[in-house]
């Protein structure tokens, strides 16, 4: 008789707040505690280890953190109650930038790390069990000993600590190549908490990369804080984005390739000609602008006018006619009056965008415009904020509604809403859901779409499937 496999022992719940680079650095974190014997969970009452991983760039993200961490102490104390511990760890962006406020509000967690540390986690985890042998504290159930606060920026990259995944993300998956920021935005708490731009190697995106198809991923989306600034060392000497991308083009299996997030004043000529030239590369891109006005993007230091930006837009287009775009908003921003307001609106009119994402300012405590006179009344943003978002939203429905009758390769990634229904991406990243058979999960087939949703598409598979990535009707230019 077989014996079956031991189970783990341990189990790790981690909570993602924030971004696609959040979700690679928690899948990650799962990676670096496997050798420890910690399995995931999403059930977090099972779970012998929770680390919160958050980001701060949206309004209140630290309290809403804080509120996670008053329910998981009611959590911590019935275990310890049943003579059970609970390991709670803070990581990310709140963690590097409120450190010492979290220990100090919340001491019944054990590990507060900041996101360029969470390779040392398993010395961290080995310190708080040691530290677990002491009397536990009656009030937390915390274990004795001190709380572990690691927020510097270590000299040694992360990524040269990560061990090899050993479990595919998926069909879709993330790959961070870059991290940082050196722009200095006003209102951004990135080059704080993330430190300066730092490209990886090319050789370790490319490795990582492979590992990836091989375990099954078809479309690798690369991330970095400002990616299109991204110069990993190769092998005569520093390449660029559109040089990386055409390398990565190359790997057998790996049929679709997306970048985010990308800054305007990083859009080179090479990275606009990959657009032309690669048909892994998809034609979906996310280009944040943040506003329309000059005055409020120079308040910004945004180092870019408006114009330059619809330049940046017609230059993608005229080298991808099927481009469509994606970008940032953010509505309020200290000092900006109703004409800069108009002004946003007239560039979101011009442009025309598949999709965005809008916010009210919030302050982020350190950053620039925290401090600067004029504050927008909220009542104010609120009003600015829904409309732009009224624009932005009769846009995004256009753009699906320009969709129906076209047919398009869809890489299926999963099963639909319902019984019998197939779900997948569009070469424009909309969810599109249709009858088809299971075994279309993992392939790429021609789809033809026959109507919206709110946030999705519906179709019909095209008989005779091929494996062509846009046919001729996906290559026209995408109406708004």
């Amino acid at each position: 008789m077989t014996t079956p496999p031991s189970q783990p022992k341990r189990r790790v719940h981690i909570r993602t707040y924030g971004c696609q680079m959040n979700v690679y650095d928690s899948d990650r974190m799962a990676d670096v505690l496997a050798p420890l014997g910690y399995a995931p969970t999403d059930d977090v009452a099972l779970a012998d280890m929770v680390i919160l991983n958050t980001c701060h760039i949206r309004e209140k993200a630290a309290e809403k953190v804080f509120s996670e961490l008053g329910r998981l102490r009611n959590l911590k104390q019935e275990k310890a109650a049943r003579g059970e511990q609970l390991t709670l760890a803070v990581a990310g962006c709140v963690a590097q930038a409120e450190g010492a406020e979290i220990t100090a509000r919340a001491p019944w967690v054990d590990i507060v790390l900041g996101p360029q540390s969470y390779h040392r986690l398993p010395e961290l985890v080995a310190r708080v069990a040691r530290a677990g042998a002491l009397p536990a504290n009656p009030q937390t159930g915390a274990p004795g000993g001190n709380k572990l606060l690691e927020t510097d920026f270590p000299v040694e990259s992360k990524f040269d600590h990560l061990p090899e995944a050993t479990q595919g993300q998926g069909i879709a998956a993330f790959l961070t190549i870059q991290e940082g920021c050196d722009k200095f935005c006003s209102f951004c708490v990135v080059p704080y908490t993330r430190g300066s731009e730092y490209s990886r190697p090319v050789a370790a995106v490319l490795a990582e990369a492979r590992r990836l198809v091989a375990l099954g991923t078809r479309e690798i989306s690369v991330l970095g804080q400002n990616v299109n600034a991204y110069h990993g060392e190769g092998d005569n000497g520093p390449v660029g984005l559109a040089r990386l991308l055409r390398t990565l083009a190359e790997i057998p299996g790996l049929d679709r390739l997306r970048y985010t997030t990308s800054h305007p004043r990083d859009m080179d000529d090479d990275l606009v000609a990959a657009h032309a030239e690669l048909p892994q590369l998809m034609p979906l891109l996310h280009l944040p602008v943040q506003s329309g006005s000059d005055r409020m993007l120079a308040a910004m230091n945004r180092g870019h006018t408006a114009d330059a930006f619809r330049r940046i837009v017609d230059r993608l287009r005229a080298a991808q006619p099927g481009l469509a775009l994606s970008s940032d908003f953010i509505v309020g921003h200290p000092g900006e009056t109703a004409a800069d307001h108009a002004a946003t609106l007239a560039l979101i009119r011009d442009v025309g965008f598949a999709m965005a994402y809008s916010f009210k300012y919030s302050a982020r405590p350190g950053t620039p415009a925290a401090g600067a006179p004029l504050q927008v009344a909220e009542a104010l943003r609120d009003e600015r904020l829904a409309e732009i978002q009224a624009l932005l939203r009769d846009q995004q429905q256009a753009f699906n509604r320009s969709r129906i009758g076209m047919t398009m390769e869809v890489l299926f990634t999963g099963p639909g809403r319902h019984p019998g229904q197939v779900a997948g991406r569009t070469p424009w990243l909309q969810p599109i859901h249709l009858l088809g058979p299971a075994s279309l999960i993992g392939r790429i087939a021609p789809v033809r779409v026959v109507g919206t949703q709110p946030n999705s598409l519906s179709g019909m598979l095209v008989a005779g499937a091929g494996q062509s990535h846009l046919t001729p009707a996906a290559q026209e230019p995408a109406p708004v």
